[in-house]
């Protein structure tokens, strides 16, 4: 598969927007399959530990999914981490299909 992934921060006055991006760069659609309703997450880490995970403590449907995405396409993915600690921070977004990689890195302080 020819997924390439976006990770764009945006720092406010007290929260952090993160948007994750996946394009398929393919010839071809692809046939993204999830195993429940989660379709990313995002991971933020200071000094090598998560402080932050988006999808810590929610709760997905169990259910199989299929979702297509069209050749030179793309969907976007946004969430916000409220009232963060000042620090430096790595994030990683992480597209959680079955049978597809996609990720994307971003270094920011607060």
């Amino acid at each position: 598969m020819s997924l390439d992934g976006t990770l764009d921060v945006s720092v406010g006055a007290d929260a952090v927007t993160f948007t994750f991006t996946v394009e398929n760069t393919g010839g071809q659609d692809q046939d993204l399959q999830f195993s429940d309703a989660q379709t990313f997450d995002i991971f933020v880490e200071s000094d090598g530990e998560t402080v932050w995970q988006w999808a810590e403590g929610r709760m997905f449907a169990q259910m199989l999914s299929t979702e297509t995405l069209p050749a030179g396409a793309s969907e976007s993915f946004e969430t916000t981490w409220d009232d963060p600690s000042p620090g430096d921070y790595e994030a990683r977004a992480v597209l959680t299909a079955n049978n597809a990689d996609c990720e994307a890195t971003a270094s920011f302080s607060v």
